[in-house]
């Protein structure tokens, strides 16, 4: 299982925001982690562009966006900006889609939020293409209607990765993707639910296993303080557990918030809870390290000890 990281989810001091996730990111690569993952948070920074910038400083890390609402963008305007984002990577991103929440798309952004499914589907015939490298894009599907031309990179194709939750968005996912991305999805989520659906669909489409990412918040501490950890990931990391979509996922599971993922305490005890998503069939994970204290000083040095053990890791398990 590969070991990833989350990078660009914090609020606030903005001014210094793209040199704290570009120093992030270098960190990352530089510890031996397989890849970053790059949240597309309503309200902050656009995660392709982040992308691009993160790709233009480092060499070698896979830089995933973790995940991009298709709704709000044209499939040809989403296609130039992932290819460009490409070029700057130089070939390492993994573009992360999704189809985002009704509470987004109606009602912060007042567009429809009727069968994501389909939605993503007709998306993707026009992605297919635009991202398999230069040349003409002809789609005419019951959404889109397209005769263009993209020469932007021959850096292709670019993988393709969806989150997806429920039955109908595995299946699309293991048929026309490169795997998922998840969050809110515990081990019997996956091992019950999500693997089974996603590499059934690949198996029958000839396609290869896909990926399965699943986001663990992870928290280095004393046992004594692995519940005040819980409270603190509750705290700050609950918001999306009111989405439909995500209850839906939870009840597949026995999480039932998103402290109950949270992988804490000693070294030992999170690799024994980071190999138990391994066990139930999760390629990577995205790690997400949720610091604890009373203080700022005493927060930076919680992430810092979590950061540390996260690099002894060496990008694997």
């Amino acid at each position: 299982m590969r070991i990833g990281v989350m990078v660009g989810p914090e609020r606030g001091r903005y001014r210094t925001k793209i040199e704290r996730m570009v120093a992030d990111a270098q960190w990352a690569e530089g510890a031996g982690l397989a890849s970053i993952w790059i949240p597309q948070i309503p309200d902050d920074f656009d995660a392709l562009t982040a992308a691009a910038l993160i790709g233009a400083r480092t060499t070698r890390i896979e830089i995933g966006t973790a995940v991009v609402p298709v709704q709000p963008r044209h499939p040809i305007a989403l296609a130039h900006q992932a290819l460009s984002t490409q070029a700057a990577c130089d070939g390492r991103l993994t573009l992360g889609l999704g189809v985002s929440h009704h509470w987004v798309i109606d009602e912060m952004l007042g567009l429809p939020y009727e069968r994501p499914a389909a939605t993503l589907r007709a998306y993707l015939d026009v992605l297919d293409p635009a991202l398999a490298g230069p040349g003409m894009v002809e789609v005419d599907n019951d959404r889109f209607r397209i005769h263009n031309p993209i020469d932007i990179t021959d850096l292709a194709p670019t993988p393709v990765m969806v989150a997806a939750l429920g039955p109908v968005m595995l299946r699309l996912a293991g048929e026309r993707t490169d795997g998922t991305i998840l969050w809110l999805a515990d081990e019997r989520a996956i091992g019950s639910h999500i693997a089974p659906a996603i590499n059934a669909a690949a198996e029958a489409a000839g396609r290869r296993p896909p990926r399965i990412v699943a986001g663990v918040p992870v928290c280095l501490c004393a046992d004594d303080e692995v519940d005040v950890a819980v409270q603190r990931a509750n705290r700050v990391l609950s918001e999306s557990e009111v989405s439909p979509n995500y209850q839906k996922l939870l009840d597949r599971g026995d999480a039932r918030t998103v402290g109950d993922l949270l992988a804490a305490g000693s070294g030992t005890s999170i690799e024994r809870r980071l190999r138990s998503f391994a066990d139930a069939g999760a390629t990577d994970v995205s790690l997400r390290v949720v610091p604890i204290g009373d203080t700022r000083e005493e927060k930076l040095a919680s992430s810092r000890r979590t950061r540390d053990y996260i690099a002894a890791l060496a990008g694997d398990l």
